[in-house]
């Protein structure tokens, strides 16, 4: 549950702790999402690291471990609507509350012209991006509210703004995810659930490999970013501690670009 902020005097350290709480961060087996894992933990909460494969997730777990935090890893495919069902009941039994839901698990599996895009990319794209984003959501806010409230961030993309090139089907869904953040704040706020989107702009991850690894791709691409570089995960991680935190107690159905300055335009 966020608080409401009425002592000026209240630190930064209070503003940002997220002791007691319990998390969740899908994708979170690397690259943004293994920031984001991490530096919850840091600031005090129980964070479920999930993504597809288990042996990922337990090593990102143990990482936090050893740091002295508190973590544990759930194997979920968001494609997969058994499997959504699945975690939100072992959350449930477990733990009994969902503080925050981080939901940053996503596909990019065709690049390429959009009118040579076949049924099957769109489906799997849309599946995870669109319909896993709705449903983990739907599932996490229903936990949410039978515990007073929570905090929701999506991990959108400026691709949902500008379409990426060779991008279609992921840019569109990620326009999806923009819309859907703002339904479920409008909807979500009467009980106290708060939720906003990140947009990433280029980050150095496995994920934006092929643009970050690849130098006439990444000279083109950096033409439109006024900081003239890629972003590093914690970057991310950083802007989703904001949201999640009693820092943005009275912040809900934004969408925050930390992309170098790309939408500026």
């Amino acid at each position: 549950m966020t608080k409401i902020i009425e002592d000026k005097s209240m630190s930064n350290n209070e503003l940002f702790n997220l002791s007691g709480k319990v998390a969740l961060v899908t994708g979170a087996s690397r690259g943004i999402g293994e920031h984001i894992a991490k530096l919850l933990a840091r600031s005090g909460a129980h964070v479920i690291v999930s993504s597809r494969k288990i042996a990922g997730c337990q090593a990102v777990v143990d990482a936090i471990v050893r740091e002295g935090g508190s973590a544990q890893a759930i194997a979920c495919h968001i494609g997969e609507m058994e499997q959504i069902g699945a975690i939100f009941d072992e959350i449930d039994q477990q733990h009994g509350r969902l503080d925050i839901l981080v939901n940053n698990a996503a596909t990019n599996p065709y690049f390429g012209h959009i009118l040579d895009t076949d049924l099957s990319a769109f489906q799997k794209t849309v599946d995870v991006n669109v319909r896993g984003y709705f449903f983990m959501s739907t599932a996490g806010a229903k936990l949410m509210k039978t515990n007073g409230g929570g905090a929701i961030v999506n991990v959108a993309s400026v691709n949902g703004v500008i379409p990426g090139d060779m991008q279609g089907i992921y840019s569109i869904t990620k326009s999806a995810v923009i819309s859907m953040t703002k339904a479920f704040a409008k909807e979500c706020a009467q009980f106290n659930i708060r939720v906003n989107a990140l947009l990433p702009g280029a980050t150095d991850t496995k994920f934006a490999s092929t643009l970050v690894n690849t130098p006439e791709i990444l000279k083109q691409a950096m033409a439109h970013v006024p900081m003239k570089r890629v972003a590093q995960p914690n970057e991310m991680a950083a802007a989703v501690l904001y949201l999640v935190s009693d820092a943005a107690s009275y912040t809900t159905g934004t969408c925050i670009n930390v992309d170098g300055g790309y939408l500026v335009g």
